[in-house]
């Protein structure tokens, strides 16, 4: 992939910068939105989203990527959001009954994720340049909330399998001695191979039977010991392991076992 594809997006600090500036331009705006012509705004009804979030995800092994986003109110009925130029990609209300119970609190949503052979990086970061999004939601008494994210082209490369190991051309790791211990190369480039700061990894273990799922910080290892207790003798499992920087964009490498009998 070639490196002149993406601009490196502006460190932690610069970043929390942006996002106070760009909270202060959302807050302007919804102040002069909550008020209609020739009346004072009432600055008491635009209030903080209690929650906001939008990430990358890309699957390394699958090779796809899509967004994620999350948000997390005290109670909306229609809520937006915008991106860096200020065109709508998402918004969503509720009708009727539900809106009678109050509207919705949090939101999450993933988008399709198509393969980067039909979606190359370049062509899905331009879909969705760098930059502070904007959501707003309003509730049922008309109080507008306001938030913003910054967003950013920030994407791990998939961490590099070490255990369990395959075996000549298998697809899975077979009889896999319990306890079984996933381990990885620590991940410190991103998509293009440029540096990158891993702040914690994701391990998800599952079959039709289990979900085990844990976070921690990046500087605690590169390896996880999932308890015998949790697991099957002579079973199948998928896991994945996730890297993700700073700003929350999060890519994945998948696996499988088959423990021992």
């Amino acid at each position: 992939m070639e490196t002149n594809m993406k601009t490196r997006f502006p460190t932690r600090a610069c970043r929390r910068l942006l996002e106070r500036f760009a909270l202060a331009s959302v807050v302007s705006l919804a102040i002069a939105d909550a008020g209609t012509a020739g009346e004072r705004p009432q600055v008491a009804a635009v209030v903080p989203i209690k929650a906001a979030r939008m990430i990358i995800e890309y699957n390394a092994s699958a090779e796809d990527i899509g967004i994620q986003f999350f948000l997390d109110s005290d109670g909306w009925r229609e809520v937006e959001i915008l991106d860096p130029r200020g065109r709508e990609i998402f918004s969503a209300e509720t009708e009727t009954s539900l809106t009678r119970q109050g509207g919705g609190t949090e939101l999450f949503l993933e988008s399709v994720e198509p393969p980067i052979e039909d979606l190359p990086l370049e062509t899905f970061f331009r879909r969705f340049p760098e930059g502070n999004y904007r959501f707003r939601a309003r509730d049922n008494a008309g109080v507008l909330q306001i938030g913003s994210v910054a967003f950013s082209h920030d994407v791990p490369a998939g961490p590099e399998l070490v255990r369990p190991v395959l075996i000549g051309d298998a697809d899975c790791a077979e009889n896999v001695s319990l306890p079984v211990v996933i381990e990885w190369e620590p991940v410190t480039t991103d998509v293009f191979d440029d540096d990158i700061e891993v702040v914690r990894y994701e391990v998800i273990v599952e079959n039709a039977d289990i979900h085990f799922d844990v976070k921690f910080p990046a500087e605690s290892g590169t390896e996880l010991t999932v308890s015998p207790e949790l697991l099957q003798p002579d079973t199948q499992y998928i896991f994945e392991v996730l890297a993700i920087e700073e700003g929350g964009n999060q890519t994945i490498t998948e696996g499988c076992f088959t423990t021992a009998p």
